[in-house]
């Protein structure tokens, strides 16, 4: 079973000339954070190992900016401008140790999955790990070659998977996630977190729907409360 933490959210469409953003406090050494997104708290007390649920955010050049929690926008250890797409999801981690913390940024897919299929995220967030395979126990390569700061993306067939995370070409299993589930029209996204010798898979789980059902319901409005609490 893929431990970490699971949240099941329906994904709202973003409104005209908004952006989605989510984000994800991944520096394992860093204080529990506030975030700023020009000049505004949006989040607060994000605590490592948190994510937040997707915050509706103006499209267009953005200044987002992390801050030790309780201090202010003057004294963020993260600066920095982001363009966001109108219609478009985002997530933004806080990424690396302290010293040499910054931004890193992923484009979301949020679009409904083929009919009887799941979508699964990948991210490589631990800072001292060398770039590591997605596979099957029985070794077939889902996701190969994947270097810190990066994502993949895959859609498969819903069902139960054995699933191993290993460095590139070798066989030591880093990250075990057998028996892990994964339901049609669910976004999984696994963010591998923490330095390597505690490395730790996290896990959201976001409603997209299936492409068939997305023809005849509306996407519905989110109703859980993300982790990382906004103000």
């Amino acid at each position: 079973m893929l431990m970490g933490m699971v949240a099941f959210v329906p994904a709202a469409a973003a409104q005209d000339g908004t952006a989605q953003v989510r984000v994800v406090h991944a520096s394992p050494d860093a204080p529990a954070v506030d975030v700023y997104v020009d000049g505004s708290a949006v989040l607060t007390n994000v605590s490592f190992f948190a994510a937040s649920g997707y915050l509706e955010v103006p499209a267009g050049e953005r200044r987002i900016q992390v801050a030790p929690a309780g201090t202010s926008a003057d004294q963020a250890v993260i600066d920095a401008t982001v363009n966001l797409n109108a219609g478009q999801a985002y997530t933004v981690a806080a990424t690396g140790l302290l010293e040499n913390i910054g931004a890193t940024v992923f484009e979301d897919n949020l679009s409904p999955a083929a009919a009887g299929e799941a979508r699964v995220d990948v991210v490589h967030l631990s800072p001292d790990a060398p770039a590591v395979d997605v596979k099957l126990a029985d070794g077939t390569i889902l996701i190969e070659n994947l270097a810190f700061g990066e994502g993949a993306t895959i859609d498969v067939p819903a069902g139960t998977y054995d699933l191993i995370v290993t460095p590139t070409g070798a066989a030591d299993v880093v990250i075990d996630l057998s028996g892990t589930t994964l339901e049609a029209g669910i976004l999984y996204t696994v963010f591998a977190t923490n330095v390597v010798a505690n490395i730790t898979p996290q896990l959201t789980a976001v409603t997209i729907g299936n492409a068939e059902a997305a023809q005849e319901e509306p996407t519905a409005e989110p109703t859980a409360e993300p982790t990382a609490e906004p103000t």
